[in-house]
């Protein structure tokens, strides 16, 4: 057996201690069904694929579905905003007034919203990192679609892409302690599945129906349970049961709708990735996800030592360094432990959240097919002038981390 004091020790040959387990977080009813359902569709999709399917978009009776659902819970918003009106006016100066204004109050977070352009964390714009928003759109002209309007950072353990104006305006979030850890074929990879996602048909990221998934989760935030409740509170909970079963109802039911388009598209988008960044670096960014759980254990260490808390120059040379000893460290896992993390990952079902296929199947998507190069290179000289553009971000973010302590995937 491979032993290193870091991880756990484990044998490959009959998989003794591949995964200790360490106790399953607490999921509610609705998260252990999106996980089930991502599995089955994962597999499935899988099993299409290594067969030859076609997984190209299209339009069925569930993507229809979706959007029925979907424009039905904007009809309810809609249904609430004019009761509001309704009662506002015609109790005008009496007290009828108070079920008008408490029904619009009600209404305002139901109404379709948009991302907005963050402004709690560095965002880079095309002038100030023309390096940067080059290699994106060079990966997006791979993808079949345009680039980004604007680039954001942050301490997540991710990447995403939204659009977040009417006018459809791209937002592209960086996490840092994800990019920091990839190779430049991998950060290619990774940016070519963020894209192509806009070529994929994703019923689920659409207007209406994303738009749709964020009220409905108000809605349950709204009905959720109050917790030790007092004999006054345990009636508003038998009160809140009905809409509230309602609600996860509706919600499960849209997830059933759209969660195969989903799946699809993020196998669609892994193929991307592939393209871009070549099948070497799609496979080696989906082994960088598995050992996610190191990244967090380091940041946290980061953070814990005494030079991270004092207030003169070693914490700034501490912060200014934070970067390069990740990278470092994550370069020192062994082989051996990513094969457990596999391993460990087909057994727990390990995925990047519940909307994705688990993370073991889409590398053997990648590895079932023909191995691809590269579309899109980037050499020392230009990752050279991108670490330039982001050297300020990578600060502020250090700075942040070092400061407020990290929490995992979502800081």
């Amino acid at each position: 057996m491979h032993t290193d004091d870091r991880f756990t020790v484990w044998c490959a040959a009959c998989d003794w201690n591949v995964d200790p387990g360490r106790p399953e977080e607490k999921r509610g009813r609705l998260e252990r069904a999106r996980r089930e359902l991502a599995r089955r569709h994962g597999e499935k999709l899988l099993a299409e694929v290594t067969a030859g399917a076609d997984l190209r978009p299209r339009r069925d009776a569930s993507a229809l579905l979706a959007h029925a659902i979907a424009l039905a819970v904007h009809g309810v918003t809609l249904a609430v905003v004019a009761a509001g009106v309704l009662f506002l006016v015609a109790g005008w100066g009496v007290p009828a007034m108070i079920p008008g204004v408490f029904l619009l109050a009600l209404a305002w977070p139901l109404r379709p919203r948009l991302p907005r352009v963050p402004d709690d964390r560095p965002v880079l714009r095309r002038d100030a990192a023309p390096e940067l928003y080059g290699l994106v759109d060079e990966i997006a002209r791979v993808a079949g679609t345009r680039g980004v309007d604007v680039i954001a950072v942050d301490a997540s353990v991710n990447a995403s892409v939204t659009t977040c104006s009417l006018r459809g305006r791209r937002l592209l979030t960086l996490g840092l302690p994800l990019w920091e850890i990839l190779s430049p074929r991998q950060r290619i990879a990774l940016l070519g599945h963020e894209l192509g996602h806009y070529s994929n048909g994703d019923t689920r990221h659409g207007l209406v129906v994303a738009t749709a998934y964020r009220s409905l989760t108000t809605w349950r935030y709204y009905l959720a349970p109050i917790a030790r409740p007092t004999p006054v509170e345990w009636f508003v909970n038998l009160a809140y049961l009905v809409p509230r079963t309602l609600v996860q109802g509706v919600l499960m039911l849209l997830d059933r709708a759209t969660l195969r388009a989903t799946q699809r598209a993020e196998y669609l988008a892994d193929a991307m990735a592939a393209r871009a960044g070549s099948t070497e670096g799609a496979v080696g960014l989906m082994d960088r996800l598995l050992v996610a759980d190191s990244v967090v254990v380091a940041l946290r260490r980061e953070t814990n030592d005494p030079r991270a808390r004092r207030r003169d120059s070693s914490h700034a040379a501490w912060a200014a360094g934070m970067w390069d000893r990740l990278a470092v460290h994550l370069r020192s896992v062994p082989e051996h432990e990513y094969t457990r993390q596999r391993r460990a990952g087909a057994l727990r079902g390990h995925s990047v959240d519940s909307t994705h296929p688990p993370t073991h199947l889409r590398r053997e998507c990648l590895l079932a097919g023909v191995p691809v190069p590269a579309a899109v290179t980037s050499g020392g000289d230009r990752e050279e002038r991108i670490a330039g553009e982001l050297a300020e971000a990578r600060a502020t973010v250090a700075r942040r981390i070092l400061r407020d302590g990290y929490d995992g995937y979502d800081s």
